[in-house]
């Protein structure tokens, strides 16, 4: 895996990507949607409801899986949320 540490912050390539998602049971679909493993019709939402592509993908909440996009209104959402 390809990581890359900066202040607190963990960032993987699209490869490394990949294999994080195949480890909560998740892949891509041939549009690049994340989708379960076990049904690739069945695509991932974020909070917000939207599907999500492996490019927007920033990572996985603790809790119940909660997907979050790579915009910086998603991520204002985390922060929010966190505090």
């Amino acid at each position: 895996m390809s990581e890359v540490f900066k202040e607190g912050v963990i960032t993987f390539d699209s490869a490394s990507k990949k294999e994080i998602l195949s480890f909560f049971g998740k892949t891509l679909d041939e549009e690049g949607y994340l989708v379960e493993s076990d049904n690739l019709s069945q695509r991932v939402i974020t909070p917000d409801y939207e599907e999500i592509k492996l490019s927007e993908f920033a990572g996985i909440r603790k809790g119940s899986e909660i997907y979050i996009k790579s915009d910086l209104p998603s991520l204002i959402m985390l922060i929010d949320s966190l505090q």
